[in-house]
């Protein structure tokens, strides 16, 4: 009885599960979707429960333009162990890949449809005959167990469907408030944070790829958002921000996915990022938003940049009253492409100092970069842009790169290089990197001793640059 009542319940939200462990949502009339996959997801060999396929759009760079590609996404919520579907319906599959590949799901083929299992929450590519640009993004999150009361006064709710401002444009969050936007519940509008303090911005469902800046979050302090399905959030001049779960996929120019702009305490966990332009950022004063970043942390995370860096940090300041962008944080990330043609712009991990911003005190652990398209591993500069600064940076100090791994061959060489000699690049460590499966240390063996050690990892190391070890 207590698990009829269950199903009941569930169904009664707008929800489909076959029990606590496992919950699909279905997707609400007038959703456009996919139907390049099916999506089929089940617990203990009982009834395959239908995952929706979305419709979302990515950027594929073709020389130097951009073409709007569609492709898929799917999710459901599950603890345990559950067993995954995927049919291809445009033909068989001759081959597959899943990635992040570090997870190493292997996953077993029979015609036009391929199964696997996963026993904890994964944000994933499926890739079907190594097309990258109509693949599945596939996200099995964390059951959900936030309690819903719609008779709380603070709480606005979005339940299953689709829903319009009433402006055109965007919902107004005030203070004190908790937004739920339900699995199953498309906004067709922003959520614009704005001026207001202690906001939760929690659910399942999506705000609409159309929705440039799916949540804005300006002039704001204590705020929390979590399991949303968005295009791009930026932070810009905010504290104690805390964005959990979060995926961002963006298909247009400019799509950068998420930006922080003269903001501290920003942090990030297990977020999803698939951008048309920078993944990250981190900058100081910018676009209205005056100040320099402290401790701003990123972790468990994926990243996949289809044009620009997955990770870019410092181009933007204030030459007149100079900022510092300081205690940076970056751990157990993986990045799955990155594509940039223009030199000016490449590096997976960039550092570029510009507009007399100080770098400093930025430690980059555990990071698996797989075979990007184009680019660089990192981007280490003080430079001047002409075209986005009025001034070189003032320097970049105490950086450190451990148990950074690269796998691949379309790597150009990096560039570690300061200014002059009072913009210097400055204490640089790096710990257990690894290209290739070689380890590259000032000590390896291999190396003739008048080499460089950057000369065995293809990194420039130029001028103006000061104390770079490799151990």
């Amino acid at each position: 009885m207590r698990s009829l009542f269950l199903i009941l319940t569930l169904l009664f939200s707008g929800i489909i599960s076959v029990n606590a462990d496992l919950v699909v949502y279905p997707a609400p009339k007038g959703a456009e979707l996919n139907a390049d996959f099916t999506v089929s997801v089940r617990q203990n060999n009982e009834l395959w429960q239908l995952s929706p396929s979305y419709q979302v759009k990515v950027d594929e760079v073709r020389y130097a333009k951009h073409n709007v590609e569609l492709a898929s996404m799917a999710y459901f919520d599950f603890t345990g162990e559950v067993e995954i579907s995927v049919t291809y319906n445009k033909g068989d599959i001759n081959e597959a890949r899943i990635r992040p590949l570090s997870y190493n799901i292997k996953p077993e083929i029979k015609g036009n449809t391929m199964t696997f299992k996963l026993n904890q929450p994964r944000n994933l590519s499926v890739e079907v005959n190594g097309d990258i640009f109509h693949n599945l993004h596939l996200f099995a999150g964390p059951i959900d167990h936030f309690k819903v009361n719609k008779k709380d006064k603070n709480l606005v709710y979005f339940g299953a469907g689709i829903h319009t401002p009433t402006n055109g444009r965007n919902f107004i969050i005030p203070s004190g408030k908790t937004v739920y936007v339900a699995g199953g519940a498309i906004l067709k509008g922003q959520l614009l944070v704005s001026n207001v303090s202690d906001v939760k911005i929690l659910g399942r469902g999506l705000i609409d790829v159309s929705v440039k800046e799916g949540i804005r979050i300006e002039n704001s302090k204590n705020i929390e958002v979590e399991g949303i399905t968005l295009t791009q959030i930026p932070v810009g001049s905010s504290d104690s921000v805390f964005i959990t779960n979060v995926k961002s996929i963006s298909y247009y120019g400019w799509g950068d996915g998420m930006n922080v702009f003269a903001s501290n305490n920003v942090h990030y966990d297990r977020v999803f990022c698939r951008n048309s332009d920078d993944c990250h950022t981190v900058y100081a004063t910018r676009k209205g938003f005056v100040g320099g970043c402290r401790n701003i942390t990123m972790r468990n995370s994926v990243l996949w940049a289809d044009v620009a860096h997955p990770i870019q940090i410092g181009t933007h300041g204030n030459t007149q009253i100079p900022d510092i962008i300081e205690q940076l944080y970056y751990s157990n990330i993986d990045i799955l492409d990155h594509k940039e043609m223009q030199i000016d712009y490449q590096g997976c991990l960039s550092l570029n100092a510009g507009d007399s911003n100080f770098i400093r005190d930025v430690v980059f652990e555990d990071i698996r970069i797989e075979n990007f398209r184009q680019g660089q591993l990192i981007n280490l500069r003080v430079f001047y842009n002409s075209k986005y600064c009025t001034s070189p940076g003032r320097g970049i100090e105490n950086v450190l790169f451990k148990n950074l791994t690269y796998t691949g061959t379309n790597a150009e060489f990096s560039i570690i290089a300061g200014y002059d000699e009072q913009r210097k690049v400055k204490n640089i460590t790096f710990e257990n990197l690894i290209i290739n499966g070689k380890h590259i240390t000032d000590d390896m063996p291999e190396k003739p001793a008048w080499y460089k050690t950057g000369d065995m990892a293809r990194i420039f190391i130029g001028e103006h640059v000061q104390n770079v070890s490799f151990k």
